[in-house]
């Protein structure tokens, strides 16, 4: 391991020792008496709610026996600190364990939403993943802004190399919108008020460092 690799993961640890903290600032007042929750802290999320057909996965396991979900907000800065550790994990669990990613807009994040649906409308063409990393690497020169950022999403898009009049036409769709919606919903109904919030095999585990997270997965691993 590299002097910067050592560096760079112990700060990814400071990072998430903090992503608690943080949380306060990130969390929803929604919850509708009639949407849940349906699990709380300890106990196993419907898996017909935490995971839909259409969910969209970043990572599948050969055996399927480990899956981790994260509910997030791209315009959030406690899931971009959560970012690269995510990413590390991927890559050391990648064939082991299955990453899913669902949106959760805060609604106070003037940004999110419209972030939300600029990475479904790239997922159409295949490009999901790309500009899912693309927001969490530009955050910090939109994010936690009371202005629209429309035209900084268009240029991702471009330089993503998208079909634009296609890109425009999927973003700007109510489909799209509802498909953001239904994840940001079924957040809700299984408790979720903030983000990062991960379900590790349904459950909601205490993640406070990367250590943490790993204990975590090899729990589930082990079983």
């Amino acid at each position: 391991m590299t002097k910067n690799l050592k560096i760079s993961l112990a700060l990814v640890t400071v990072v998430l020792a903090v992503i608690g903290a943080l949380l306060a600032a990130n969390r929803t007042p929604e919850m509708d008496a009639s949407d849940g929750p349906e699990t709380d802290q300890g106990k196993t999320a419907p898996a017909s709610v935490l995971i839909r057909p259409d969910s969209h996965r970043l990572s599948t396991a050969r055996d399927g026996k480990v899956t981790v979900v994260e509910f997030l907000d791209l315009e959030c800065e406690s899931c971009r600190a959560a970012f690269p550790v995510v990413e590390q994990l991927r890559e050391e669990y990648e064939g082991r364990v299955t990453f899913v990613m669902r949106y959760f807009p805060i609604p106070s994040h003037k940004n999110a939403e419209l972030a939300a649906r600029a990475v479904e409308a790239a997922a159409r063409q295949g490009k999901l993943e790309a500009m899912y990393k693309k927001m969490y690497e530009t955050q910090e020169s939109w994010g936690d802004q009371q202005v629209s950022h429309e035209e900084t999403f268009r240029g991702f898009a471009r330089e993503l190399g998208l079909d634009m009049k296609k890109f425009e036409a999927d973003w700007k769709d109510p489909a799209t919108a509802k498909r953001v919606e239904k994840d940001r919903r079924d957040g809700l109904k299984l408790g979720v008020q903030g983000t990062p919030t991960f379900f590790i095999n349904g459950k909601r585990p205490e993640i406070q460092s990367e250590e943490d997270f790993k204990a975590a997965i090899e729990a589930e691993l082990t079983k």
